[in-house]
């Protein structure tokens, strides 16, 4: 049976082959900014190509268990990349914790959303529509809602929600006018054009759970050898301070 995968949601990354062995990596679209310059580093080191698509951790653990044809999965957690390992489709001692994300308050230039006044002003009047991503498959909306839950808003905003189908397009709402504010991850807010099209504050890391982004090999890789590489390619000191400069914590990592 041939296996179709649904496109909603997800974005392609190409670059060009010019080797034959190849990867084909599933990453969480909180790093759709930052895996692309990895990428074109990793490329450079091992003459290979590497294929990304960005979309939701959850929508990919769902096509992984349906047998997509991924090299590797990049996930915004550690529990969809666990039950792909407890399920034996992924390479239990590749499993990595590659980031720590973290969550900020978006809101688009020219807005009347008075960040000066902390999370809480999502519940004013002045938000209508707050975006989140969706918690039911990816990882950065469990943590908007954890966040929102903890700080005693949920009730007050949950009228209002408008949910993406993975962090950036969640993001895009705001941006667009979709929305009037998003629960973005930073890594999305911190870039130069993110800057010049609005502004952020981060929610404390207290009110969520830590978003442990984790990596693993899968089983019905052709190229176990060269992903895993690809896997131990972000254990080194530059792409550390790489993810670092897109806001992810990498302190914690061994």
């Amino acid at each position: 049976m041939r296996l179709v995968l649904p496109l909603v949601g997800v974005m392609l990354c190409s670059l060009p082959a010019t080797a034959q062995q190849r990867l084909t990596v599933a990453a969480a679209a909180d790093l759709q900014q930052v895996m692309p310059q990895i990428v074109s580093r990793f490329e450079k080191e091992c003459a290979c190509a590497v294929k990304v698509a960005f979309g939701s951790s959850g929508n990919f653990f769902a096509q992984i268990q349906n047998g997509a044809p991924f090299d590797a999965f990049f996930s915004a957690d550690d529990e969809y990349p666990r039950k792909i390992a407890d399920a034996g489709l992924a390479v239990r001692s590749s499993l990595y914790q590659y980031a720590t994300g973290k969550i900020v308050l978006w809101v688009p230039k020219q807005s009347r959303v008075d960040l000066s006044k902390g999370l809480n002003v999502v519940a004013e009047p002045s938000v209508t529509k707050l975006a989140i991503a969706n918690p039911a498959h990816a990882p950065y909306g469990r943590a908007a809602e954890a966040a929102l839950r903890n700080a005693g808003l949920w009730q007050k905003v949950s009228s209002k929600l408008v949910l993406g189908e993975n962090i950036s397009q969640t993001a895009s709402f705001a941006e667009t006018g979709a929305a009037d504010a998003a629960i973005i991850a930073l890594s999305l807010a911190i870039t130069p054009e993110s800057k010049a099209r609005g502004s952020y504050i981060e929610i404390s890391h207290n009110l969520y759970p830590p978003l442990r982004q984790t990596c693993v090999v899968l089983n019905r890789s052709t190229q176990k050898e060269l992903a895993g590489k690809f896997i131990d390619f972000l254990k080194t000191g530059n792409i550390r301070l790489l993810l670092q400069s897109y806001g992810f914590s990498t302190g914690d990592m061994q």
